[in-house]
């Protein structure tokens, strides 16, 4: 009997990623969904630039290679030419919430058919880990050596609760992949924005926090142990929109 196999939906291209990136892992839940639901012949991945951009080497459905940010517009036009397929993007945090913003609102604001996936690591990773939207207050990186300081730079961009605002979204969710528990939970709500484009509800986001070892100057270790008392703190997880089960973000924080 088979316990632990590797997804149909992966290929067998080694990753590129660096050691202890969990960039891998996020990978493996998108193909699991993939599998579970059996949609790999209608999936079409749109991959980003970024660390992630050879994304298309490792997905074994048909993939789209989009502009810097662009991936949701690109999501948006596939969709609309052809819906019965099912479209889904894999955006770093400085693809998405810096030059991708605006694609990414108005995705939402439209309540586009589409699922995204969003990887959020607080820096820029491929180019060398300069400081992105979402790289925390006094996060030392390339560009902020002395650590970022928010009267110059201004605060982190904090998706989930920007677009949770957002009328036409139908479904966003915060979730991490630093121990087991959390990739039990990230694997759930990866599927479920999937199963939202099934049913034809509309634009979903899954923001997952993730570590970046390299860039960060850390080992593997120590990067899950950074995201669990400095990134989940300042990102909390939760699901901060479902409109069809009644659910946005206020006051009260993320529902759990």
């Amino acid at each position: 009997m088979i316990v632990f196999d590797k997804p149909k939906s992966l290929t067998d291209a080694p990753l590129h990623y660096c050691p202890g990136c969990t960039h891998g892992i996020i990978h493996r839940l998108v193909a699991e969904a993939i599998d579970s639901l059996g949609i790999e012949g209608i999936a079409v991945g749109v991959a980003p630039v970024g660390c992630a951009v050879f994304a298309y080497n490792y997905f074994a459905c048909d993939m789209v290679e989009a502009a810097h940010g662009r991936a949701p517009a690109v999501a948006t036009g596939l969709k609309r030419a052809e819906p019965e397929n099912i479209i889904f993007t894999y955006q770093g945090d400085g693809d998405l919430a810096s030059i991708g913003m605006a694609e990414t609102v108005h995705a939402a604001a439209r309540n586009e058919n589409i699922t995204i996936i969003f990887v959020n690591n607080a820096i820029y990773g491929m180019t060398g880990g300069q400081m992105a939207p979402t790289s925390l207050p006094g996060q030392v990186t390339q560009t902020s050596p002395y650590g970022r300081d928010t009267s110059v730079c201004g605060f982190p961009v904090r998706v989930c609760e920007m677009l949770s605002q957002v009328d036409g979204a139908e479904y966003i969710e915060r979730v991490a992949v630093n121990n087991v528990k959390n990739i039990k939970n990230a694997g759930r709500a990866i599927k479920k924005a999937f199963e939202n484009q099934i049913n034809g509800k509309g634009f979903s986001l899954i923001e997952v926090i993730s570590s970046c070892p390299t860039n960060w100057g850390m080992t593997p270790k120590k990067a899950l142990e950074w995201v669990e008392e400095k990134m989940i703190p300042y990102y909390p997880l939760g699901i901060y929109k479902d409109r069809s089960a009644g659910i946005v973000y206020g006051k009260e924080g993320a529902a759990k």
